[in-house]
């Protein structure tokens, strides 16, 4: 991989104090990464990178999370963005005493002088290697006749899609719609960036969600989760027919318009049956009173629905004072629903910069604190319990920075639940739940770990309410549901749950077990084999030190039925 900056010497002309930073913390910002997607970092010549990695996927994987990063940074930072070219090759590349040679590297320079700014521009032998990965769009730019290369190579530009746009084609799934709320109810669209600027769109998404994070305190509004309010688009589908489809009343959506340091939103609340406009507002602010900005839209929004506002209710949660430490963690949180080692990795290090800049913001410690239970779960991690004191550590400070955030609590929850900690984990949800009684995943997060704690039967109406406020509810949600039926002992139910998901990649151990349980061994071996295929060194031993049962009888009938199915233990 070659790396360059676009115009490096006139940004030197025009602002040299300035341009040297930028390039310092962007070379920063690879070599902190580069070694977690499985690379090395072999020179830095002034504007220009030159790294190495063990296969094609990562080096391209790589390289579009930083091309990202760059472009999101450059909301938060003052001054003109410095924009990169990439340039991918493949080939034998020689090593000695710290210098890399090899006509693979020249391939990659070249390429990377002819690439857009911005972009990422790689080979044939590049394409070859990765046509089968999943989410990697490219377009050919037909052959191209590289300086001193005696014969012309066909190059590839990766396409990026933006995080709006991609959901917008996401397969929705059909979810049972509640006939009414007990409460009045809304769903807050993703404000759509009319700034002709990719890089914004994390910010509208960001903006949006803290909205809804502020309305979800309010025990007398029913406000539908982020994950099932982001599928819609007002330029796609009626306010009709999305009110009809997330089973609401309101909506509230808007616009954002970005200018240096300067926004402009424009927001409507809008009666969904009717298509009628209730309250609509414009807000011209600096990027500095953004959080202001959001408790008077949460407010505005409460009043207008005649929604009464206790005084916990009304007060605000510390905000950080550095709005870049705030940018780092909106994009590291979406890095996290990637769910691989090595952007939960890199976020990590966008927290980790958060909390230099803004050591008191308790939201990017209980982010952090995510990260290694992710670690710890997943196995990702060399060192899995410290990994998980970690994850204690990092809630309990983020709490004791902000007592208002029921994230910091529900985080401490999850941390404390997979400690096998399960009355103190409990007693945290409580806590996360009193402060924010609307957030679907908090409430189906409480669900699964009232499962653990041996109350399967109670944890039913928590997931009902978690999917009623998240009707489009992520696969989790059935995955932990099945979990529940499978405490229960109602095998065929469990498989039906699961059936129920978009991927059940993460639930084929459960119905290898439950296919065995009903001594279906047929179905319940194919489905062993299909876990081993996805997870090849899956052990059932390894395994059976993860999840957190209280009732070690449910485990062990979880166990005995992998093992009929013919899971290797």
């Amino acid at each position: 991989m070659i790396a360059d900056i676009v115009g490096y010497s006139r940004h030197m002309e025009s602002d040299a104090v300035g341009t040297a930073k930028q390039v310092t913390r962007s070379v920063e910002l690879f070599r902190s990464l580069i070694g977690d997607y499985g690379g090395r970092l072999i020179n830095v010549a002034g504007d220009s990178v030159l790294a190495l990695f063990d296969s094609a996927e990562r080096a391209l994987r790589f390289s579009i999370q930083v091309q990202t990063e760059f472009r999101e940074q450059a909301v938060w930072d003052d001054g003109e963005q410095i924009e990169f070219r990439i340039g991918l090759h493949m080939g034998e590349v020689m090593v000695e005493r710290g210098n890399a040679q090899g006509h693979c590297i020249n391939v990659a320079a070249r390429l990377q002088a002819i690439a857009e700014p911005c972009g990422i521009l790689v080979s044939d032998a590049i394409r070859s290697a990765v046509r089968n990965v999943v989410g990697i769009q490219m377009r050919t730019e037909g052959l191209q006749y590289l300086k001193n290369m005696s014969e012309p190579i066909e190059a590839f530009a990766i396409i990026h899609s933006n995080h709006a746009s991609a959901r917008l084609v996401e397969m929705i799934r059909p979810a049972p719609l509640p006939d009414r709320f007990d409460h009045p109810s809304v769903a807050v669209l993703p404000l759509v960036n009319l700034s002709g600027d990719a890089a914004n769109e994390h910010l509208c998404e960001g903006i949006s969600e803290d909205i809804i994070a502020s309305l979800s305190r309010f025990r007398s509004l029913n406000v539908i989760a982020r994950h099932s309010a982001f599928l819609f688009n007002l330029k796609v589908k009626s306010p009709h027919e999305v009110g009809r489809q997330l089973g609401v009343r309101y909506l509230l959506a808007g616009s954002m318009r970005r200018a240096d340091k300067r926004i402009r939103i424009n927001v409507e609340l809008i009666e969904a049956k009717s298509e009628t406009i209730v309250w609509s507002e414009r807000f011209k602010i600096d990027l500095e009173e953004l959080f202001d900005f959001q408790d008077k839209i949460a407010g505005a929004v409460a009043s207008q629905l005649s929604v009464q506002i206790d005084m916990a209710e009304g007060r605000q949660t510390p905000n950080p004072t550095n709005m870049r430490a705030y940018g780092l963690v909106l994009r590291g949180q979406h890095l996290i629903l990637q769910f691989t080692k090595e952007t939960n990795l890199h976020a990590r290090r966008l927290f980790e910069e958060a909390i230099a800049l803004a050591p008191d913001y308790g939201r990017a410690h209980s982010a952090m604190s995510r990260t290694h239970n992710l670690d710890w779960r997943y196995s990702w991690s060399d060192s899995p319990e410290a990994s998980l004191e970690a994850a204690v550590e990092l809630a309990r400070r983020s709490i004791q920075f902000d007592r208002l955030d029921a994230r910091g609590f529900a985080e401490l929850g999850y941390a404390l639940l997979y400690k096998k900690r399960h009355d103190e984990a409990l007693n945290e949800y409580a806590h996360a739940l009193d402060l924010n009684p609307n957030d679907g995943d908090i409430i189906a997060e409480y669900a699964d770990a009232l499962v653990y704690a041996g109350q399967p039967e109670a944890s039913i109406p928590f997931f009902e309410r978690a999917m009623q406020l998240n009707p489009h509810y992520p696969d989790w949600y059935l995955w932990h549901l099945a979990d529940a039926h499978d405490a229960m002992g109602r095998p065929a139910v469990v498989i039906a749950t699961v059936l129920r998901m978009q991927n059940p990649a993460e639930g084929r151990r459960l119905l290898a077990a439950n296919y065995a349980h009903l001594n279906m061994m047929d179905v319940a071996h194919a489905q062993a084999r299909e876990v081993m295929r996805l997870h090849p060194d899956f052990r059932v031993s390894n395994w059976s030190l993860r999840p957190p049962y209280r009732d070690a009888a449910v485990l062990a009938r979880f166990i005995e039925g992998m093992l009929e199915a013919g899971l290797p233990e």
